[in-house]
């Protein structure tokens, strides 16, 4: 997955943003032209990763569609992420999706108006989300649904789960926070909870219409392995293609961030400077620079991690690792396993 941030600038101030985003882009954001020659080398790997356009808001890009049309042009696969907000009209979705946008990503932080909307900043941001969910479905672009779970709304997550049954989504996407930007003054929950939240997944992902799964909670692969499960699998056990992210992907691992103004990352969590494009090639960096080359070796990590038997299919969220001790290496205080050796 290669995610690039086409901008800063988005009219909520969400609790959690882990860009501090702003009302206006920042100076020095990739031009047109930048963006489209990164978009070319994002092409130039081996597989060519599936595109996903996130921020901020990347409708405050005028140039949005023009992107989106060079990076299908170039064979890239096309996600969006629009922030819930009065751009995100039906005819914005439509040009979207004409352009080549062919999946979307939408944030929904609580069962209610009153929990989600004090999460995002904005009143009226739940009853807009729900619009373009109703908008996805009338466009038939497959939405992924994120939820950031915090103190805020982790006793929503079985009314949530009843709620997303009938909204016709393809996955939930349980965002598990990382204290970084704004996010580090929200409430994180604690590691016994994690496992509460894991339990309650697991049990509907058995019932549910749509795919379940977590992100920078690499944990729950594990907890599904101790129930007998698949990780990879999508509704009642099956294993559709492309449904889920494949088994041990994470922070560099399968996944590259580029910041509005090229700055290169394992994750945009993980908020660690490993390059800048064009002065470096997004191929070179992903593939040898040692930060990446680290993250990708989990008998390098350091603690319970570096010995966990679930370390290959897990790992530990090593954003998290950073953003609490200082070491990305280290093992993730939000899991509370204790391995076998």
């Amino acid at each position: 997955m290669f995610y690039y941030e086409t901008t800063q600038a988005c009219d909520l101030v969400c609790k959690h943003c882990r860009a501090s985003a702003q009302e206006r882009p920042a100076p020095g954001e990739l031009s047109t032209d930048q963006a489209k020659a990164l978009f070319d080398q994002a092409a130039g790997f081996p597989r060519r990763p599936t595109l996903v356009l996130t921020g901020g808001d990347p409708l405050k890009r005028p140039d949005l569609f023009e992107l989106i049309r060079h990076a299908r042009s170039v064979g890239l696969q096309v996600a969006l992420t629009p922030a819930a907000t009065p751009l995100a009209t039906f005819e914005a979705l439509a040009a979207a999706r004409d352009a080549g946008a062919d999946r979307l990503g939408i944030s929904l932080d609580g069962v209610d108006a009153a929990t989600h909307d004090a999460f995002r900043g904005w009143p009226g941001s739940f009853d807009r989300t729900m619009q373009m969910l109703a908008d996805a479905r009338t466009l038939r672009m497959p939405v992924q649904l994120n939820t950031t779970v915090t103190r805020r709304n982790v006793d929503q997550i079985d009314a949530m789960a009843e709620q997303l049954a009938r909204l016709s989504i393809a996955m939930w996407s349980v965002f598990f926070l990382v204290p970084v930007g704004r996010g580090v003054e929200e409430q994180r929950i604690s590691p016994d909870e994690y496992e509460a939240v894991f339990e309650r997944l697991w049990r509907q992902s058995q019932r549910r219409p749509y795919a379940i799964k977590t992100t920078e909670a690499p944990h729950y692969r594990r907890y599904v392995l101790q129930q007998g499960g698949d990780p990879l699998a999508g509704p009642h056990g099956a294993r559709p293609l492309r449904r889920r992210a494949p088994l041990g992907v994470g922070d560099g691992k399968g996944v590259l961030f580029v910041g509005h103004t090229g700055e290169i990352y394992p994750a945009g969590f993980l908020p660690i400077r490993c390059g800048r494009f064009p002065d470096h090639s997004l191929i070179e960096v992903y593939q040898n620079h040692p930060v990446f080359r680290a993250l990708r070796d989990p008998d390098r990590f350091r603690g319970r991690c570096g010995v966990c038997e679930y370390r290959h299919v897990c790992g530990g969220s090593r954003a998290r690792a950073m953003a609490l001790t200082g070491d990305y290496l280290a093992s993730d205080p939000d899991c509370n396993y204790q391995p076998k050796r």
